[in-house]
Parts: C-alpha cells; sequence; structure tokens
C-alpha cells in the first residue's frame, strides 16, 4: 500500500471508527439533524464533459452518500474564467454553512498570487477537502499538426483550444512562448472539456495546452488507440509511470531560477481534481466533511464506479492540498514576479531584473570530463 493511500485508510477507519462508538452523541446528532434532508449545491467551475465536471459529480454523489444524514448533491455547472467566476460566488455569493461545495481550477491559487488587486476571492479562505487524483496535465497536439515535440513547436504556429485565461489551458502554452520561444496561438472561449475536443476535431485548432493525463485516458481514450493525438510535454513535478519518454515542463528548465518558476506553476497538479467549500464554515463541520472525503477515497462502491469510468483515484487529504495552496499564494515576491513576466502575454522573461540573486540565472557549466590517462 502506498503512503497516500495508507493515509488514507487510517482517516477512513478513524472516521467509520467515531461514527459507530459515538452515533447516540450529541455531536453526531447535531450533523444528522444539519444534514437531514438538506440539498448540496455542487458548484461546478466548468462546462459539462470534462475532466472536473465528471470528477465532481462522482465524489460529490458519493460524499453525500456517506454524509451523516445523506443529503442530496445537485450539480451545477458554472464554467467563467477558467473557473474565477465559482470561486468569486463562493466567496461572496453561497451561504457559509457546509451545503455549498464547489470544484475549481487547480491555478487559481497562482493566478491569486500574480494577480492578487484582481483576484475576488481569497483560496487561502475556502476550505479545501481534498484533491480525488493527483496527476499531471499534458499538452495535446493532433495528429496533423505537425507538432510532435517542443523543438517543432519552436519552428510552427499551432492554435489552441483553451478556456479562461487563469487556467492551465492558457497558462501552459504561454509560458513555453515566453521563456522558450514556441509559437501557440492560443484561443480562449471554450466553456469546458467537451468544446475544447470539439474545436479540435473540427480542424478550428490544433491542440490543447492543458488537459489531465487522466482526463484524456478516460474520457478520450480513442484519441490515444487510434494515435490521433501526440503527448508532447507534461505537467507535474514526477513523470506519469505510463508516460516514461515524455518530457516534464521542469526539465526544460537551463537555470535554477527557471527551475523554481516551473516547479511553481507545475505545483497546481496537486491540487488537481478538488472539492472545496465556502469560507466561515464551523472548524467541526469542515472537518466533518474531510473526513467523508478521505472515506469516500476509499469507499468500494465509489472506486468500483471510478474503476468502471477509468478515472484514476490518487487522492491528496484536504489537509495538504489548504497547505499547498497556502505555499503557492505566499511564494517569494521575486519569484512570483517572474512567474508572471512568464504568464503574461508579450512580456519579457528578463531573469537578472527580476530576481535578487543573480546567479539564479546563470546556467550550470558542464562539469569537463578528465581525459582517460594510459
Amino acid at each position: 500500500m502506498s503512503g497516500t493511500k495508507r493515509i488514507f485508510a487510517i482517516h477512513a477507519a478513524a472516521f467509520v471508527l467515531a461514527a459507530g462508538i459515538v452515533c447516540g452523541s450529541p455531536s453526531v446528532q447535531a450533523a444528522d439533524d444539519f444534514y437531514k434532508g438538506k440539498s448540496i449545491r455542487l458548484i461546478i467551475g466548468y462546462g459539462p464533459g470534462g475532466g472536473y465536471d465528471v470528477y465532481a459529480r462522482l465524489v460529490g454523489r458519493h460524499m453525500a452518500r456517506l454524509l451523516p444524514g445523506s443529503p442530496t448533491a445537485v450539480p451545477q455547472n458554472m464554467p467563467g474564467a477558467g473557473s474565477a467566476r465559482a470561486a468569486q460566488f463562493l466567496m461572496v455569493g453561497a451561504p457559509r454553512d457546509g451545503t455549498v461545495w464547489a470544484t475549481l481550477g487547480q491555478n487559481l491559487p497562482l493566478d491569486q498570487a500574480l494577480n492578487p488587486k484582481k483576484a475576488q476571492y481569497d483560496t487561502r479562505q475556502f476550505n479545501w477537502l481534498g484533491n480525488v487524483n493527483r496527476g499531471n496535465n499534458v499538452m495535446m497536439m493532433w495528429h496533423t499538426s505537425g507538432v510532435r515535440s517542443i523543438e517543432d513547436a519552436k519552428k510552427k504556429e499551432v492554435f489552441l483550444s483553451a478556456t479562461g485565461v487563469t487556467s492551465t489551458s492558457v497558462q501552459y502554452p504561454r509560458v513555453l512562448n515566453n521563456i522558450f520561444g514556441t509559437k501557440f496561438k492560443i484561443i480562449t472561449g471554450f466553456g469546458g472539456g467537451s468544446e475544447l475536443n470539439l474545436a479540435i476535431e473540427r480542424g478550428e485548432t490544433q491542440g490543447r495546452g492543458s488537459i489531465a493525463w487522466a482526463t484524456v485516458k478516460a474520457n478520450v481514450p480513442h484519441y490515444l488507440s487510434e494515435k490521433k493525438v501526440y503527448i508532447i510535454l507534461q505537467m507535474g513535478l514526477t513523470r506519469e509511470k505510463d508516460l516514461p519518454g515524455v518530457p516534464l515542463l521542469i526539465d526544460l528548465a537551463r537555470n535554477p531560477a527557471e527551475r523554481r518558476v516551473l516547479e511553481l506553476i507545475s505545483a497546481g497538479v496537486d491540487i488537481g481534481r478538488p472539492i472545496v467549500t465556502t469560507p466561515g464554515v464551523p472548524a467541526d463541520r469542515v472537518k466533518l466533511l474531510r473526513d467523508t472525503f478521505d472515506a469516500t477515497m476509499m469507499d468500494n462502491a465509489f472506486l468500483e464506479e471510478a474503476k468502471k469510468a477509468k478515472l484514476d483515484v490518487n487522492p491528496v487529504p484536504g489537509e495538504e492540498v489548504q497547505k499547498i495552496v497556502e505555499n503557492i499564494v505566499t511564494a517569494p515576491a521575486d519569484i512570483v514576479q517572474l512567474v508572471d513576466a512568464a504568464m503574461t502575454k508579450g512580456a519579457v522573461f528578463d531573469c537578472k531584473s527580476l530576481v535578487k540573486d543573480v546567479k539564479l540565472c546563470e546556467q550550470p557549466k558542464k562539469k569537463k570530463k578528465n581525459k582517460a590517462t594510459q
């Protein structure tokens, strides 16, 4: 059993044991009284059919089933600006009692760090209940695009489908353009995964700047079996086991500063496909929701349905996701400035003018090999 699964097994066992021992206690009765007969409003920050949508509906349904009082989860798609619209609703428009859950884009914390005055939400104030799948994003190019590597993308202009400007589908290719000189043209405004894929199939665009690898395998496996796409890059901190030959974004770094920037940009995969609730929810209710999420990740019915849907489950506990969000939002100012330069359209990525320690901008010298002596 992996370390992550062991943690969830312990959490889930503790949740079940506590429910069994104190099922007649006032606290559990209060939880039953609170959720019994209620509906959970499950806000999905993207359009229907994509990875966020599929994961959220599955997790929300089983979490509600396992929650004391067994409320009903009612999904509602609220696409817009890479889920920033949903985040704003969660911040100012939703009741703060644990009856509204949401799934939000994994890069919202980074966007907040880059644009603290513009963001109409504070991701640190959300209560992150957990991430159902820690898995890499990939850059996917259509077979007729003529692009099969990052080097190809430096030579040829190609159009990519994207959602909102804060989404990874915009951020990743823009970073590649600004730092490494690729020629991606990003077409924004699509509502979600299904629309993004349809644009590629119709020939309106030639690829996606970001899609979860798990979503490719689950939602469009025929793209792989029929060799309709090339996976040219993956975004994460370690390579996927079934993509050993595809480089990581951080592998492209030419100096320590670039690596720090690319690591910060790649950290969102640990936020993955999250479930969150609003700020201001009482601490004991947040704990109950996190325990229920943990129990869901070990639930046989949930796992069986995920398996049938070909959805990877590699969860991250809510407390850990909360720390990741905090670390992203509070990253060092000079590195954030450099990330901003990497992500801003038309910006000049000038490492030495932005980073305090200019040595971080220097490419490490290759060690000379000693000549063999006779």
